[in-house]
């Protein structure tokens, strides 16, 4: 069995011609592309949803690391971009670390943290993705 198996469960919605219905972990969304792209813009569109899940990761394990070392981190933000050349995918992150007590090395360790997230590393990483009919 597959450790820490998460389920998705998409389904076009009608409500635009790419509108779908995301379920995951109890939470629904809405995702579609945008009026340019042919769609209703009725929700995030698959690389929002990508760029906001490695977002999310970054946030979550800079504060988790910040928590275990008892670091007085009041806040962490992070602005991304994303976008392609050619066939490469150009991810930035901007992260901006709130906490007048925070030393600059642990600022600097704060950001080399940051650059471990669980999504990061998938996306570095060269992820099985299996296709099949249901």
């Amino acid at each position: 069995m597959a450790e820490n198996l998460r389920t998705a469960h998409v389904s076009e919605n009608g409500e635009s011609a790419f509108g779908v219905d995301i379920t995951v972990s109890g939470f629904e969304i809405k995702g579609d592309e945008p009026i340019e792209s042919g769609g209703g813009n009725l929700g995030p569109a698959p690389y929002d949803i990508l760029l906001a899940a490695l977002g999310e990761c970054t946030c979550m394990t800079v504060r988790w690391y910040a928590r275990q070392q008892n670091w007085p981190l009041e806040k962490v933000e992070v602005i991304l971009t994303h976008h392609k050349e050619g066939r490469t995918d150009h991810f930035t992150k901007d992260i901006s670390l709130y906490g007048d007590s925070l030393s600059g090395e642990q600022r600097e360790k704060l950001i080399e943290i940051a650059a471990k997230c669980p999504v990061q590393r998938t996306l570095e990483g060269t992820p099985v993705i299996a296709t099949h009919k249901a």
